[in-house]
């Protein structure tokens, strides 16, 4: 049965699920140098934003481990800075995307499809992840644990991959950056 939190919340869910991509595609199609304005690209941000999905990878095995071993509160601090994580990194990525060029794949033969079957995986995960990752944590807020437990063990893989797989892309391309 959903409480009075989780319907409060509900809106938020949907709504964010839903302008959080819009948004990031959008403003990703958005050159602010090519629009004219003078801003220098931001092109130390990649391996920036890189370690924060590793961070956000560590996070997230720590918090399953915490909670697994009763540590609620210590569970509960590392959810909350793995998704602040995940927030620094979506606004460096759009920052980066905004002020430089995109840098394009480099590699040939069988390493190509490899690439862009991670590429795709991990934005098309990227996406679905934010209701689940929105719910889960609605869901521990309301104190609805059994509910949460449920939906944490679809949301954790899910997550887990996009921030492994957003390091690995990373590592792939970064051979390609203009120096």
């Amino acid at each position: 049965m959903e409480n009075s939190v989780e319907k409060k919340y509900n809106k938020w869910i949907v709504v964010l699920s839903v302008a959080i991509p819009l948004v990031v595609a959008l403003l990703f199609g958005v050159n602010l140098r090519k629009l004219g304005y003078d801003v220098q690209p931001l092109s130390f941000l990649p391996p920036i934003y890189a370690t924060i999905n590793g961070i956000t990878a560590v996070l997230l095995v720590a918090a399953v481990w915490a909670i697994k071993n009763g540590k609620r509160s210590l569970h509960e601090n590392l959810m909350k800075v793995a998704i602040a994580c995940s927030v620094a990194f979506l606004a460096m990525y759009v920052a980066y995307h905004m002020t430089s060029d995109s840098t394009k794949f480099g590699g040939e033969g069988a390493i190509r499809y490899i690439y862009y079957f991670i590429l795709v995986t991990h934005i098309l995960l990227s996406v679905i992840i934010i209701p689940f990752v929105l719910i889960t944590y609605v869901r521990a807020l309301a104190g609805s644990f059994e509910r949460h437990k449920k939906i944490a063990k679809i949301t954790f893989p899910m997550w887990l991959y996009v921030a492994v797989t957003g390091v690995i892309v990373y590592l792939m391309i970064a051979p390609y950056y203009a120096h």
